[in-house]
């Protein structure tokens, strides 16, 4: 599944995972910590929509 910042873009790929932010790949969206912010512009993970 990947999830796309509403923002700026950015896709959250879970079988890639964000390796430069020390998330593993297969981690789900939905199990990252509450904290996690868009690595490109800082929003938090309400402002992120599931791809199509």
């Amino acid at each position: 599944m990947k999830y796309v910042c509403d923002i700026c873009g950015w896709v959250y790929d879970e079988a890639e995972g964000a390796p430069d932010q020390g998330i593993a790949a297969g981690t789900k969206f939905d199990d990252l910590d509450d904290d996690f912010v868009c690595p490109i512009c800082g929003v938090g993970r309400d402002s992120f929509s599931q791809a199509e």
